[in-house]
């Protein structure tokens, strides 16, 4: 958890601000997952922090939703076309990723 905190905190990623009257405060949480080797043992334990989503109405918390998860038959797709091309794969796990974006509404 400290690992995910820092890099936060080293992104600059987020800050705290006064709430304003008449929002809604969603909460958030910590979720732990241990990750195994190969072998079975233990190889580090992770922790996402996640927003408490399932509190929000909509239409006062919010209007809209949009989540960036690639679809499992696109990434089907793309290796039919990588084995097609004949092209090298390769998987990693990315630590945190963060996007830098200008938002057009108060979040």
């Amino acid at each position: 958890m400290a690992d995910e905190f820092n890099d936060l905190l080293a992104n600059r990623t987020w800050f705290l601000v006064p709430r304003p009257p008449n929002i809604n405060v969603i909460g958030c949480k910590w979720v732990y997952r241990v990750k195994q080797n190969s072998y079975g043992s233990l190889d580090r334990c992770k922790a996402h922090l996640i927003a408490e989503g399932y509190t929000r109405s909509y239409g006062v918390d919010y209007s809209d939703t949009f989540s960036l998860v690639v679809h499992p038959a696109t990434v089907r797709q793309v290796l039919s076309i990588a084995l097609s091309r004949g092209w090298h794969i390769r998987q990693f796990d990315v630590k945190t990723a963060f996007f830098n974006g200008l938002l057009t509404e108060t979040v």
